[in-house]
């Protein structure tokens, strides 16, 4: 049953967790845990673990030279069934660091006809990932100065100096108009900007099959005996106008060649790759054929785990230290029949657990970004106050249970389905029932899911 009450909002909503980022020297292994404890239920084993990779990477930097190069990370691989939150951990982790994430699908590579990146491309990714990163927190560091920096070209722009007005008189027309500018007053009007900032066009040469494109910016090489690019001017107005000069203002603040130096450092110090699917590319004890290439891939991917340099256009990264993470189900084959030499660059194996009903209602309930809560939030927008009552959740987690040991268990994300097939007709009129509050009950539950669920065939194609 739905019940409406206009204007009200859900009481027993909690309050939204901020996202937190440590600085990576500062964390203990039972911060970690408590830090992974908001994100993801239960798998106390895998966290720890994470925790204690985490942390054996920051010993390392302690150790003295003639050591530490010999040190080798505590990669890992997590064994257990989809869904359980082996992805999600290692997200988490990455995000909680501030560390260059990456994740790939081993089995991505044995795929017939593919064709074009090799294994060398997950490094250049995680590069990539980290020049964003460093990127990110350098223009956070100057955004505000070159906010100043955007308003007073805007006003210039907005309130030009006239020959012969004195200098006096156009700095107080400015001072007049940066009120209103600052409120937006004056965002629809038309101006024409400089922007001096621009990165050149460069050209990009492919140096073949799975080898990543090198490009050259031949403007800024040749100058103006190439015909270099000077200012670009534009007509746009004075909202769009302020973004474009900040943008502008930015690009003029960041040192490329600072950037990509401390994106590799970071990449080779804190990077961490995490290789799904894994036992997608393990071959099976008398299987042949496709086998070949599933071995094929291991061998490919073992000099990158155990460490080797890797050329990137924003220069060289060395793998030695990068966090390998590894995952996979393991239902056909198991961590064996990986090729031994690449078993033993993954030292520590952790098994995940299913998830029961306790877990899944847990995960509908705890996160600081429950599904829940997300559903409420998407809601909200429309003017949608939604609720669930405590027995509709314990409802839904019996169901995932029962349709997770009758069909192919997908752990928590069983729930995504059913949640979205519970509000579904309140999700496509919910623009017509702004300031109701909503509340899902457990005969709610029962009416739009019960007999989805007691009918095995068709759960196994709606849930």
């Amino acid at each position: 049953m739905v019940h409406y009450m206009p204007g009200a909002t859900d009481p027993d909503a909690p309050p939204a967790a901020p996202s937190r980022t440590v600085p990576a020297d500062a964390l203990t292994p039972a911060e970690v845990v408590a830090e992974l404890d908001r994100h993801v239920v239960g798998q106390g084993a895998a966290k720890r673990a994470l925790a204690l990779a985490l942390r054996s990477r920051l010993r390392r930097q302690s150790v003295g030279s003639e050591l530490r190069d010999e040190i080798t990370p505590r990669n890992l691989l997590l064994i257990g069934p989809t869904g359980v939150g082996k992805t999600e951990l290692a997200r988490r982790l990455a995000k909680l660091t501030a560390s260059p994430f990456v994740k790939v699908e081993a089995s991505k590579f044995t795929e017939v006809g593919y064709v074009g990146r090799d294994v060398e491309s997950l490094v250049r990714d995680l590069v990539a990932r980290a020049v964003q990163l460093v990127q990110e927190e350098q223009e956070a560091k100057s955004r505000e100065s070159a906010s100043e920096a955007a308003e007073r070209r805007l006003l210039e722009v907005l309130a030009p100096l006239t020959p012969g007005e004195a200098p006096e008189s156009v700095k107080e027309r400015r001072q007049e108009l940066l009120p209103q500018l600052r409120a937006g007053e004056l965002d629809d009007r038309q101006v024409e900007i400089e922007l001096s900032n621009q990165k050149p066009p460069g050209i990009s040469i492919f140096q073949g099959q799975g080898m990543e494109p090198v490009e050259f910016n031949l403007p800024g090489a040749l100058g103006k005996a190439f015909g270099g690019r000077g200012p670009e001017r534009r007509k746009t107005t004075v909202g769009q106008a302020r973004e474009l000069l900040l943008e502008d203002e930015l690009a003029g603040r960041l040192d490329e060649d600072a950037v990509n130096r401390e994106a590799c450092e970071r990449a080779e110090s804190s990077g961490i790759v995490f290789l799904d699917e894994i036992d997608k590319v393990a071959g099976r004890e008398g299987a042949r054929g496709p086998d070949v290439s599933r071995e094929g891939v291991q061998r490919d991917l073992l000099p990158i785990v155990e460490g080797c340099t890797v050329q990137t256009k924003w220069g060289t990264v060395r793998t030695d230290h990068v966090l390998f993470i590894a995952a996979g189900a393991f239902h056909v084959s198991k961590p064996s029949d990986l090729i031994p030499e690449l078993q033993g660059r993954f030292p520590v194996r952790v098994e995940l657990t299913s998830l029961g009903k306790d877990e899944l209602l847990r995960i509908l309930k705890e996160p600081a970004a429950s599904l829940t809560q997300q559903t409420k939030a998407l809601l909200a927008t429309e003017g949608v106050a939604l609720s669930f009552q405590d027995e509709a959740l314990e409802i839904l987690a019996d169901y995932a249970v029962k349709l997770n040991s009758t069909t192919e268990d997908i752990g928590a994300r069983r729930l995504h389905a059913m949640l979205e097939k519970l509000i579904e007709d309140l999700s496509f009129t919910a623009d017509q029932q702004a300031g109701e509050h909503v509340e899902i009950d457990a005969a709610l539950v029962h009416e739009k899911l019960g007999s989805i669920v007691s009918n095995e065939d068709h759960s196994r194609y709606v849930l």
